[in-house]
């Protein structure tokens, strides 16, 4: 906790002294909830000539007000040029933009977790030479679950080296007006209250994702998985702050939902996690996995 609390202090104080960035940001409106997209393999998918206009009216008609754009594919990084187009299109179309990065490995600290870091600093490099076309935030998906030791109900050895990475990475992104998101399963929540305060105190913004809470051909009807996600998003978000009050330190969530869980009722699903959970002032707002998933039906 100490380590914890020193590095926070740091970012914090630099945040203080660092200049106004020249930038063009999207209108933020804290009442309306976020809206927000995965985009996986941004460079082929984004970095074509159309991709970013088309990502933009998938945008426009579905809602999504924030992407969460992967920009490396296979180690290859997109051009300055490609992630200049595509934040340009979505911006004038008033959709934040995040960077994605993944790892399964940067909770052990050392070379994994610079790795990382150094993600990161490439997209502070690139901010600071594109003052109009910038990132408005960094978006991890850390999965050390994945690793077969940290498998199984109730194994959380994995949680202090996935917050100390939280916390790396919010060193580098906070001072230059990058916010910080990082994806989660719903078993870190039921963690002690100091392991959950800990956690929530890592990152100002968190999405759970709540995977096979129905399935798309398991009978029930779109008011019945209504409910049922409705059910779910309201037990986690009250276990997740279970004792913890009011401290306004903590991060907000959002709900992640995957399009083979719902297929075509999706939509109407995301709805109603906003129509359940807009008077929490714990629920950020939802999130839909993925963008990828419209384009394989698409093309079938």
């Amino acid at each position: 906790m100490r380590k914890h609390v020193i590095l926070l202090l740091i970012f914090s104080f630099m945040a203080r002294g660092a200049p106004p960035l020249p930038s063009f940001h999207p209108r933020e409106d804290s009442t309306a909830p976020v809206h927000g997209l995965w985009v996986w393999k941004g460079p082929t998918v984004v970095g074509g000539a159309h991709g970013a206009v088309l990502l933009r009216d998938f945008c426009r008609a579905q809602g999504v007000t924030e992407v969460y754009v992967s920009v490396s594919e296979k180690g290859q990084m997109m051009s300055a040029d490609q992630m200049a187009g595509m934040i340009d299109a979505l911006h004038r179309a008033n959709i934040r933009v995040e960077a994605l990065f993944s790892s399964e490995n940067a909770d052990q600290g050392g070379a994994h977790l610079e790795k990382l870091l150094d993600r990161v600093r490439t997209i502070v490099q690139f901010n600071r030479s594109h003052g109009e076309q910038r990132f408005d935030g960094i978006h991890l998906d850390l999965e050390p679950q994945q690793r077969p030791e940290n498998k199984g109900p109730g194994n959380l050895r994995f949680l202090p080296g996935l917050i100390d990475a939280y916390l790396a990475v919010r060193a580098i992104a906070e001072p230059v007006r990058l916010t910080v998101n990082a994806d989660i399963q719903n078993k870190i929540l039921k963690g002690t209250e100091d392991q959950r305060r800990q956690l929530l105190g890592s990152v100002p913004r968190i999405t759970l994702m709540m995977y096979e809470v129905s399935t798309a051909n398991d009978g029930d009807s779109v008011a019945q998985k209504a409910e049922k996600a409705q059910a779910a998003s309201k037990k986690f978000l009250d276990l997740a702050y279970d004792g913890l009050g009011a401290e306004s330190h903590l991060a907000r969530m959002s709900i992640g939902l995957r399009t083979p869980d719902y297929a075509g009722e999706l939509p109407q699903m995301l709805q109603a996690l906003d129509d359940a959970n807009r008077a929490n002032p714990h629920y950020l707002g939802w999130a839909r996995h993925s963008y990828n998933d419209t384009l394989v039906s698409s093309a079938n």
